[in-house]
């Protein structure tokens, strides 16, 4: 055990599929698009942040996905090695452009997308280009939603998930909802169903509570709903409210860190990879409440440090400033 009945991070390699892209980030928060006097360009792509939060945390990450062959698309190749994430999986489509999105920050700090993707190279990759070797050698594969859109890459996607299944790998599944990339609000939610019940560990927002249930309970009863018995561990992340946690044989809450929050982009992701870290090489964890509470309080003060910087890439954490907001709360 580590500090704080935290394990230590796994050697286990975590490999992240789907898309990565560039977000425009207006350099004044609170104003439209329209208004923006300028942007700043911002790595993104949730996939990818879960793969460099991973890696950042001293873990062993990959990622898997297609990107343009442009100077952005090697521009975020070279940010995934430059922090450490194993790039043999990375394809480069030389017909398409790498995804744009241009991001409100609104007052509040929480955002709204305009997306440029006609189409963008992440939706071109194909099942037989994907590096099935790099597939198998995961010991978690970790996915979300936005790659079920549109075909080729919504059946690179299926495949994917069933080789690393087959090879015993522990599915990780963030939904990620994006709805103005899905042609409906229910097209949207029917393909975001359609592969529920191959995750081990799925983790969903309040909102995507909400979206997927269509109820606005945020409540055991609700999330319950969308328990099934193939899954190891389904949670809840409540933002500032810290995050619920359902498993066949218990349940219970993990309340935040409170922090100024400056900008919330990429800390779901930054909680996502932080779970993963601490449990790919010991997923006994799961069924034992009181070691996953402290790798779930981990988790939160992963998401929390997230928030305190613009960006999700430059604000994901290191190890040692995760246990400095633990002590010090």
């Amino acid at each position: 055990m580590a500090n704080n009945g935290v394990p230590a991070t796994g050697k286990g390699l975590i490999v992240s599929f789907g898309e990565m892209l560039i977000d425009f980030v207006p350099t004044e928060s609170g104003v439209s698009l329209a208004e923006a006097p300028g942007f700043l360009k911002a790595p993104g792509g949730a996939p990818a942040n879960v793969a460099i939060a991973v890696a950042r945390l001293g873990g062993k990450a990959a990622f898997v996905g297609k990107l343009g062959d442009d100077e952005f698309g090697h521009m975020l190749a070279g940010i995934l090695k430059q922090y450490g994430v194993t790039g043999e999986g990375i394809l480069f489509d030389q017909g398409a452009r790498t995804a744009l999105a241009f991001v409100t920050l609104r007052a509040d700090g929480e955002r709204e997308f305009m997306f440029y993707r006609n189409p963008s190279a992440d939706m071109l990759l194909r099942p037989d280009e994907l590096n099935f070797e790099l597939i198998k050698s995961a010991k978690v594969f970790h996915y979300g939603s936005i790659s079920l859109i549109v075909e080729p890459c919504r059946s690179a996607h299926l495949k994917a998930m069933e080789v690393a299944k087959d090879a015993g790998a522990l599915l990780s599944y963030d939904p990620n909802l994006r709805l103005p990339l899905w042609p409906s609000a229910e097209e949207a939610r029917k393909q975001i169903l359609s592969i529920w019940e191959k995750a081990d560990v799925i983790k969903v927002s309040d909102v995507e509570l909400e979206f997927l249930t269509g109820s606005p309970k945020i409540d055991d009863e609700n999330a319950l709903t969308l328990w099934n018995d193939n899954l190891k561990l389904l949670l809840v992340t409540l933002g500032e409210n810290g995050c619920r946690y359902y498993t066949k044989h218990f349940r219970g809450s993990v309340e935040a860190f409170h922090v100024k929050a400056v900008d919330t982009t990429g800390a779901g992701d930054s909680f996502v990879g932080a779970l993963l870290a601490k449990i790919v090489d010991d997923q006994s964890i799961l069924e034992d409440e009181q070691r996953l509470r402290g790798v779930l309080k981990f988790a939160n003060a992963c998401g929390a440090i997230t928030t305190t910087k613009k960006g999700a890439i430059p604000a994901l954490p290191s190890e040692s400033e995760a246990f400095t907001l633990i002590k010090g709360a």
